[in-house]
């Protein structure tokens, strides 16, 4: 059996693949597994993410967020790792501004930050402490190909990518596998609708 960990881009995966879907209630372990060969077995998973700010249209986000990180900490030996989530409003230029009309508008502008440098800091640091021999990073965020490419050609460990879009170039050539993930695989990696945790019951959201 091959030691395992994985990493997880939570935002990369969301907004490639299960945003509009019907998918989003994902085991992230259970799609791991799916995903690797049998004689791959899980150590741990990290999932990197960072607490939302609801917008005003969308008051629940924040609550469907928490549901989901209870369900995900009731996988054994995973661990959520947060980032910062930051909104702001800026003015930037329209593409197609109206003739006699104003060339700018205000948006309100959202960034998720230190996902990528903390899943970046985690996979280096496993790395030199062996607490794996191949590793599987699910995210497309080629940001993430230098400490990919150090935990390969300098501590000699395998390094799988599990693409959202499939469509990284960069990831590709440093990866030992690059993979896209396949639409059956998240479809069958499914939390069931209602779990339980030390707080009480989790419940899928509705809108999910």
């Amino acid at each position: 059996m091959v030691k395992t960990n994985v990493y997880v881009d939570a935002f990369n995966l969301y907004f490639a693949c299960l945003k509009d879907g019907p998918y989003r209630w994902l085991n992230v372990a259970e799609l791991a597994c799916r995903s690797m060969p049998a004689h791959y077995q899980i150590n741990r998973v990290r999932v990197f993410t960072a607490l939302v700010h609801p917008r005003p249209h969308d008051p629940q986000q924040a609550d469907r967020q928490r549901a989901y990180l209870r369900a995900l900490e009731t996988v054994p030996n995973l661990t959520v790792h947060l980032g910062q989530f930051l909104s702001s409003t800026v003015r930037m230029t329209l593409a197609y501004p109206p003739p006699g009309g104003p060339r700018t508008v205000a948006v309100l502008k959202s960034e998720e930050k230190g996902s990528d440098v903390n899943l970046a800091t985690y996979l280096l640091v496993d790395a030199f402490d062996n607490d794996f021999e191949a590793a599987v990073v699910i995210s497309d965020d080629s940001d993430l190909a230098e400490p990919i490419h150090v935990v390969r050609k300098k501590l000699g460990r395998h390094v799988t990518v599990l693409s959202p879009r499939g469509r990284s170039r960069r990831l590709q050539q440093v990866a030992t596998r690059f993979r896209q993930i396949r639409v059956d695989a998240i479809r069958n990696s499914q939390f069931p609708p209602i779990l339980t945790d030390a707080h009480g019951t989790i419940h899928k959201p509705v809108s999910w």
